[in-house]
């Protein structure tokens, strides 16, 4: 009987693929606004305790750079002030914050569901013994965008803020920082590297069902290259050092995923021969 529903699915039309799309889309939207809900329940814990976070003097970043900087001098490397100087110039400001803190963090909240609702979609169209590899799925991407979140966070964001707030100019320029700018700059890189780190899965899916090779991925490494350094400066505000930052994982990133090509490819050669 089971057989049956997935042999029916897999010959659906087209229009009927949208429509069971469809109502995996709305199921995973409907979850990211009761997250959104829930963020904007506590949304002043969230904003004191975890938005403004990397630009807290004591984060934890800065104090474990200032413990290796130690080693080799006496002085801290990194050093944020006591109050940093961010300010509302728009009456709505805070509010639209709100919404897209909330948004966002209600993404990232309920992403293990939002992978669920992606598997079931695609499950259909997938061989057996690929649909034993569920559970590798699940745990591998919710791994790798939660690593990419933190170390958006964790690293790229407090560097960023560093480098912002102390590249001086001029002596006379006054510093005072505009909350939609801060939030977009967090928002974009938390979730961007959360986003990016999942190229291995994505490349799995591709090269399971035909589309990417190895031996592509190996050609057009010098090209990946320059798209990398491009992303990396979509991510991050767009400055050199925050970029660079950014880009080296994403590099790795894509070297892991020649990798995984060459296993995944490999295994259906395996399979087709057989």
């Amino acid at each position: 009987m089971a057989k049956k529903k997935e042999s029916d699915h897999a010959s659906m039309p087209f229009l009927a693929h949208v429509g069971v799309l469809r109502k995996h889309i709305l199921r995973s939207l409907v979850a990211i606004c009761l997250g959104a809900c829930l963020i904007g329940y506590k949304i002043h814990f969230v904003m004191d305790h975890i938005i403004f976070g990397p630009i807290h003097k004591d984060f934890l970043t800065f104090k474990l750079m200032n413990l290796v900087g130690r080693i080799f001098s006496s002085d801290d490397v990194f050093e944020m002030p006591d109050e940093f100087p961010i300010q509302v110039r728009r009456i709505f400001e805070q509010l639209n914050t709100a919404f897209y803190v909330s948004v966002v963090g209600g993404f990232i909240l309920v992403f293990p569901y939002v992978i669920y609702e992606i598997w079931k979609f695609i499950s259909p169209g997938l061989k057996p013994n690929e649909k034993k590899n569920s559970l590798t799925f699940f745990i591998s991407t919710y791994f790798l965008f939660i690593t990419g979140c933190c170390f958006g966070y964790f690293f790229v964001t407090p560097l960023t803020m560093h480098f912002g707030y102390f590249f001086n100019i001029s002596e006379t320029i006054k510093v005072n920082i505009d909350l939609s700018s801060y939030i977009r700059i967090l928002l974009q890189t938390v979730l961007g590297m959360g986003l990016i780190f999942l190229l291995p899965v994505i490349v799995y899916i591709l090269t399971s069902v035909g589309i990417l090779t190895p031996k592509f991925l190996k050609k057009y490494r010098r090209h990946a290259l320059v798209i990398i350094l491009i992303i990396a400066g979509f991510i991050t505000p767009g400055d050199i050092p925050s970029m660079l930052v950014a880009s080296c994982p994403l590099y790795l990133l894509y070297e892991a995923s020649i990798l995984v090509s060459s296993l995944v490819y490999k295994r259906n050669k395996i399979e087709t021969s057989s």
